[in-house]
């Protein structure tokens, strides 16, 4: 284990010392105090946890302002308590919230005794993993299903986390659900914890620069710095926590954390106003003007209060960067989709890992692999064991019924090997494997993009590529699955697509097909080429056009020549190209504040396409006019490329592009990114290689310098050293 062995602990903070290792502690003490400004403006939401976390904890520090005893009332948190008794999804989100405000205020006269004493009840009657047997529950007349889900890679940390306090607050009370004591569920998430910490530390994130979820790692990671008392894992944590506020500070451009997403929402992608991550990451950045979205958004609520933890200064002088930067990461394990039709063979395993191993499991499954060929053996029987399919697995199990022989393992998975052979390309949809990013940024515009990822594959929430030029101005493309709408009929008036877009490959959240897709400084090429087809009926298909989101309202200026669009926002510039010819589609709701103006720029007839994102600004160019004629003269030259890899499917086209900024860039399905006739490498990048930090993939020392400003992690040694 990389965490055994403690060579530095965690500084030990009083309630009114923030002189742990980062930035100054009076300047992060300003910061928590005004966002604990910006919660209290608000009337005292007693049903929201976080919204009285903030409530006592802007009371504990300034002494004008004070909270009324009895302000909670007995029932104020029933919803919460009704949810984690229906184990219902994201209750791990609620119990973490819970565990932070019990943990800091319990027996506060706020609220009466016997609601913080339920909410220990609370904690003592809850399922922490899938493996615990499900309570014999009724709720309205109904049994209890087990409806949590517990194997993405954030979800994995927040029950390890949750089991972890609740059985460190109470180690000598049985747990309803198990029978065992809470030591015994402190010791067993305690070894979970570590292992997480270690698979983050060798391969980093599998949900790669997620503005959703990089939140709800945060959450967990900072409540383990505030109240483990083991200090290995509070040290362990707080390092993990180091990564994921660095990998946050490489990717921020105006508030905006605008990256490759693996994974996303367009609820989130749209504003960074509407990230999850938004309210945090102001709160420890202060990379916008714009205000607090939330008075109890979950991460700046924990970091408000947080005693034990502060960024390292380093972190935030690398998202104040403004010179010109290159990002390139490697993140997760490749995984091969291809299924070999001989039912007996299965490839080798990574080391250390199995593909049988149910130890191995919660590693597998969090990066999506629950019907990837090889892990199909472990999937069927954890699947039959936990009865899985009546809640947890209830997509699969059409699947499932298609191949299952009733008490003969072997003949199920001879049966499923073929039908996993012809679905491959669009049966893993939510798998998140090995990826390769790659970010440009400047003073005036962020590209990023996952390089040639997962290339004419179903992907459910993953966002490959993304201009960005603010908070709201940005460009992205995405192949849509479904509209909710025939064609040509107009989408609902209370249509929301930052609520209706799910499940899968919506119209905006995810990719029908993923796009090959390359980048090389300042410029994107992207081929869409769906290599599946439709089948309705087990909900795989897809609409035959592509489409960009292209705000009109979030620009300063919108034009059109050719094939090509233009944006500016202020001095920074996007140019955009379609093949095929593209025209706006209006009468839909809006996606975010659109003011009635076009924001979706399609491309119809076809899932194939080239599309070409172009960044500039007025530091590189005379005038925005100067970028439109140049680029718009640029020849782009295209071919239709037949069915090489012999699937079935065409293989898209190939593009030739003599980009004005970059010179000569080639590109296709198959061959390498060629730019002025030099192969650029898209694939096999370090960990990190950044001005500010290299280390190889698999390495496990993080060296991070900016100026006289230093990071130190060490996961070998367990060191973490802040050059405060």
């Amino acid at each position: 284990m990389l965490l055994a062995g403690l060579s530095v602990l965690l500084a030990a903070c009083s309630d009114n010392n923030n002189d742990h290792n980062g930035a100054s502690g009076a300047e992060f003490r300003s910061r928590q105090d005004a966002y604990l400004a910006h919660a209290t403006s608000q009337v005292l939401r007693p049903g929201s946890v976080l919204h009285v976390l903030n409530y006592l904890e802007r009371a504990s520090r300034d002494s004008s302002f004070s909270v009324a005893d009895g302000a909670v009332p007995a029932d104020a948190w029933a919803p919460i308590f009704e949810k984690l008794f229906r184990l219902r999804d994201t209750s791990d989100f609620d119990l973490l919230y819970l565990m932070n405000l019990v943990y800091a205020y319990s027996g506060h006269p706020i609220a009466p005794q016997a609601l913080w004493d339920a909410a220990d009840e609370a904690m003592l009657n809850f399922k922490y993993w899938y493996t615990d047997p499900t309570p014999a529950r009724e709720f309205d007349g109904a049994p209890v299903i087990d409806n949590m889900w517990y194997w993405t890679e954030n979800h994995v940390l927040l029950f390890r986390v949750n089991e972890y306090l609740a059985g460190q607050r109470h180690p000598d009370r049985i747990f309803g659900v198990t029978g065992m004591t809470g030591a015994w569920h402190r010791e067993r998430a305690h070894d979970a914890i570590l292992e997480w910490l270690d698979e983050r530390a060798r391969y980093g994130f599998t949900e790669w620069h997620s503005d959703v979820y990089y939140q709800k790692d945060i959450t967990p990671l900072l409540t383990l710095v505030e109240w483990a008392e083991d200090e290995e894992l509070a040290n362990g944590a707080a390092m993990v926590l180091d990564l994921v506020l660095l990998d946050i500070a490489l990717h921020l451009h105006r508030g905006n954390f605008g990256a490759t997403h693996g994974r996303s929402y367009v609820k989130d992608k749209a504003s960074a106003t509407t990230q999850d991550a938004f309210n945090g990451t102001k709160l420890l950045f202060e990379d916008t003007a714009l205000d607090f979205t939330s008075t109890s958004a979950p991460d700046a609520s924990l970091l408000a209060r947080a005693r034990h933890y502060r960024m390292p200064d380093v972190i935030a002088r690398i998202a104040g960067h403004d010179e010109t930067m290159i990002d390139r990461e490697r993140m997760n394990l490749p995984l091969d989709e291809v299924p070999d039709p001989d039912p007996a063979v299965y490839p080798e395993a990574p080391p250390g890992l199995d593909w049988f191993d149910e130890a191995n499991l919660p590693f597998w499954w969090s990066m999506g692999s629950q019907t990837l060929w090889m892990m199909v053996p472990l999937t069927l029987e954890i699947g039959e064991r936990e009865n899985l399919w009546q809640a947890q697995f209830a997509p699969y199990k059409p699947l499932r019924d298609i191949v299952w022989v009733e008490g003969d393992m072997e003949a199920t998975l001879a049966a499923a090997r073929p039908l996993l052979t012809q679905l491959w390309p669009a049966i893993n949809v939510a798998l998140l494997k090995e990826v390769n990013t790659y970010t440009y940024r400047t003073a005036h515009y962020m590209l990023s993009t996952a390089q040639d990822y997962r290339k004419g594959v179903r992907g459910a929430q993953t966002h490959i590529s993304q201009a960005t030029l603010d908070e709201q101005a940005m460009v992205f493309t995405q192949h849509p699955g479904y509209l909710p709408v025939a064609p040509g009929e107009p989408v609902p008036d209370d249509w929301n697509w930052q609520r209706e877009d799910e499940p899968g490959p919506g119209y905006w959240t995810g990719n029908a097909s993923e796009p090959r897709s390359a980048q090389y400084e300042n410029v994107v090429i992207q081929l869409y080429a769906p290599q599946y087809g439709k089948l309705p009926s087990l909900g795989f298909s897809y609409i035959d056009e592509t489409h960009a989101y292209f705000p009109q309202a979030h620009f300063d200026e919108v034009t059109q020549s050719g094939h090509w669009t233009f944006g500016r926002k202020g001095d920074a510039y996007v140019a955009l190209y379609s093949l095929l010819p593209t025209e706006w589609r209006t009468g839909q709701p809006e996606v975010f504040e659109n003011a009635g103006l076009p924001f979706d720029l399609v491309a119809q007839g076809s899932a194939e396409n080239v599309w070409i994102i172009e960044c500039g600004s007025a530091a590189q160019w005379e005038s925005f006019a100067d970028f439109q004629a140049m680029i718009a003269a640029a020849p782009v030259t295209t071919a239709a490329v037949a069915d090489r890899d012999g699937d079935g499917f065409p293989d898209g086209y190939s593009v030739v592009y003599d980009s004005p900024s970059v010179g000569t860039m080639e590109f296709d399905w198959h061959g390498p990114l060629v730019v002025q006739g030099q192969p650029v490498p898209i694939a096999d990048y370090p960990r990190f290689d950044n001005p500010f930090v290299t280390t190889a993939f698999g390495a496990t020392r993080y060296d991070v310098r900016y100026g006289e400003q230093s990071l130190l992690l060490d996961f070998a040694t367990a060191e973490r050293r802040v050059s405060d």
